[in-house]
């Protein structure tokens, strides 16, 4: 009885403890002042970053453990939405214990085919947020871990690489989907690359590799299936580098038929994709680690990562022909993160 209790107040005391924080003001950080603070890892600098981090992580992470509690759907009592929340729970705990730094795909499976996208756009939104949420604590981790390297790559300050060729990471991307492609289908289109290869700004690669992936991955299913009984030669997929003043624009062109006009609405949901969910029992390589597509994650979690530091994804297709996708890339770097 007296050990029950005593968990019942420990409880109580937790759930109290995260409304206090998920009440409290979020902090953006831009990518500019990464570099700059970044560019001086000194010990004073990395103390600085430690003591952000203490009180910055815990409201970030409270205010998604909040939102897990008061889904849609009855989402919220969901098992995997529970374990997720739960998560979350632990590593505000962990995160709180810590002594203050002294001045030194299952909605999916289970939801009905009725139920229109622009009912779930409440369910959109708070992914949006949850997402978006996610990779600014994993780059405000990870950018801190970074810094404490002491050899680091040359150009690179933490996770930033300031002399980052696009050119490369495209073409470092591009193979790792050719071979997602290749083990799928026993072929996979070329992938052509366009651009200066000379060519140079600062951004993460590990974002920039992502979201080129996740893209390409698309064009080359697309062109894969379309010629898969044809007798004419899969046509390559085009990648184009343009360095502007504003941005870095890279442009993913195929020949894979396209995305009728009504489907263009659907393709930045979560809950919407062309290929057999993974999750199914008998989908093909379920459990052996990447699959092609059909998640339905790719494009929206790409466009978050490209505004995490104010570019942009944009998709345009030609039914009956193909797709092109624009990536935005600011390279001005002084956007702060979109906090939700």
């Amino acid at each position: 009885m007296a050990v029950r209790k005593a968990t019942e107040l420990s409880s109580k005391k937790l759930v109290e403890e995260v409304q206090r924080w998920g009440a409290m003001k979020q902090t953006g950080v831009s990518l500019r002042y990464m570099m700059e603070f970044g560019s001086r890892p000194t010990e004073r600098n990395l103390l600085i970053s430690a003591q952000f981090l203490h009180k910055e992580l815990p409201i970030r992470i409270a205010r998604r453990a909040i939102e897990l509690e008061s889904l849609p759907f009855s989402l919220s009592q969901k098992p995997a939405v529970l374990k997720v929340r739960d998560w979350y729970l632990d590593s505000f705990r962990d995160i709180r214990s810590f002594p203050e730094i002294k001045g030194v795909q299952q909605l999916k499976k289970d939801l009905d085919p009725k139920v229109m996208p622009k009912d779930l756009e409440e369910i959109h939104q708070f992914l949006d947020r949850f997402y978006m949420s996610r990779i600014g604590i994993r780059m405000l981790i990870g950018q801190h871990v970074a810094l404490h390297d002491v050899y680091p790559e040359p150009g690179c300050i933490g996770q930033i690489n300031t002399r980052m060729s696009p050119m490369q990471v495209a073409h470092t991307a591009s193979e790792d989907a050719r071979c997602i492609c290749l083990r799928e289908y026993g072929s996979a289109p070329e992938v052509n690359i366009y651009g200066d290869p000379n060519f140079t700004f600062p951004y993460v690669p590990s974002h920039l590799h992502l979201m080129v992936f996740e893209l390409v991955k698309n064009s080359l299913r697309a062109v894969q299936e379309r010629f898969a009984n044809s007798d004419k030669e899969a046509p390559p997929v085009r990648i184009i580098v343009a360095d502007g003043i504003e941005d870095v624009t890279i442009k993913i062109s195929d020949e894979g038929g396209g995305i009728a006009r009504s489907g263009l609405p659907k393709i930045f949901t979560y809950l919407y994709s062309t290929a057999k969910n993974p999750l199914d029992e008998n989908y093909p390589g379920v459990n052996e680690g990447i699959t092609m597509a059909g998640y339905g994650y790719g494009l929206p979690i790409s466009r978050l990562y490209a505004r995490y530091f104010g570019g942009d994804l944009q998709i345009i297709s030609m039914e009956g022909y193909g797709t092109d996708a624009y990536l935005h890339l600011s390279r001005l770097g002084d956007s702060q993160e979109p906090l939700p």
